[in-house]
């Protein structure tokens, strides 16, 4: 049998796919134009004339009808007859969407049959997920600790209209609240400022000072000043090559720090919704280094998938970590995200070890 099949895991429950799938207005935003034949009961008109793999527009007829689980429809595209099946089955993370499209009668070159294959995957992986996405907004999620992903809002019937406004306004006022708080976590989050470096020791101190004369200026009056303690030939180390010893009162010089590690953040990719973001880890040092990158969300963002890092997320923070990262080597991991905000397409912030990564 010469058929077409095709399928995806939407990460939606099987009512909001099943509304994309049957509702005329939605499935023109993600396939093609529908027409509802008026006194012909199941009957639907595609308007898929120019699509890759379509001659004409296909005369639809609904032979079955379950939902939210199957929908059968018989087309007819010119001298061409197929069965068109359209299955919605749950999984652990949504539901799965299959579309199988077998011939019944006519003929189906391979070349038109690949290209139509072709115009179903686009539809169902990329046009089809946005338009999910878009919904999901819609249905303002109130109850993100439940287990369900969404939680649709119940619909107010009869006199609602001041108590739907009531509701609106706690919904602004919620959010606003959840916005100050991811202020404040970000803030918090911000490095500290260095301290001062301390000023010169008083003369006045037990601690010698390396200038005699300027502890002597500075001692009080009627106070005697201490005796500088000068470098002797009787105290020097027995070093075989001579060597000037400090002054007790300068700072002894510290090893060279090891250079941290430094980050930078770019977008993948964005659709309604959704993004993928990926961070690069670099290790300029001599020496491998343990690293933890720490990225602030959006308020209501979720994480969908991590690919190269461990990962853990408390509300909008998610810390990344990962195995030691080897001398003058760097490391690269991408995530994607649910974005309840529809205009944000990256994190608030991202840092690695404390310091802000490059990029955002």
């Amino acid at each position: 049998m010469i058929e077409i099949v095709t399928q995806v895991d939407l990460a939606h429950p099987s009512d909001r796919v099943w509304h994309a799938l049957t509702d005329p207005g939605l499935l023109a935003r993600w396939f093609t134009d529908v027409d509802v034949v008026a006194g012909a009961s199941g009957r639907l008109l595609l308007h898929t004339v120019g699509m890759p793999g379509f001659d004409a527009t296909v005369d639809a007829q609904v032979t079955e009808l379950r939902a939210p689980e199957l929908l059968v429809l018989r087309c007819v595209e010119v001298d061409r007859r197929t069965l068109l099946t359209c299955t919605v089955t749950p999984i652990t993370e949504g539901c799965r969407l299959a579309l199988r499209e077998s011939l019944e009668d006519g003929d189906w070159p391979d070349e038109d049959r690949g290209r139509r294959q072709d115009s179903y995957e686009q539809a169902l992986t990329g046009r089809l997920p946005a338009i999910l996405d878009w919904l999901a907004f819609q249905e303002v999620d109130l109850r993100r600790g439940d287990a369900d992903a969404t939680a649709v809002l119940p619909v107010v019937t009869g006199d609602g209209g001041r108590a739907a406004g009531r509701r609106r306004l706690a919904l602004v006022a919620a959010l606003a609240g959840v916005l100050l708080v991811a202020g404040l976590l970000a803030w918090t989050m911000l490095p500290a400022e260095p301290e001062p470096a301390a000023g010169p020791v008083p003369a006045a101190s037990p601690t010698a000072t390396a200038d005699p004369a300027a502890a002597t200026s500075r001692a009080p009056r009627g106070t005697a000043a201490r005796p500088t303690a000068t470098p002797s030939a009787s105290s020097a180390s027995p070093s075989r090559t001579p060597t000037t010893a400090p002054s007790r009162g300068t700072p002894a010089p510290t090893p060279s720090a090891v250079p941290p590690l430094t980050a930078r953040y770019t977008n993948v990719s964005t659709r309604l919704l959704r993004y993928t973001g990926a961070v690069v880890v670099d290790n300029p040092a001599g020496v491998a280094q343990d690293w933890t990158v720490v990225v602030t969300l959006a308020p209501g963002s979720t994480l969908a998938d991590v690919s190269g890092a461990e990962w853990r997320q408390d509300g909008e923070t998610v810390t990344f970590t990962g195995p030691p990262l080897p001398a003058g080597r760097s490391r690269t991991f991408e995530f994607e995200v649910r974005d309840a905000a529809p205009r944000t397409k990256a994190p608030e912030s991202c840092t690695v070890d404390g310091n802000p990564c490059d990029g955002l």
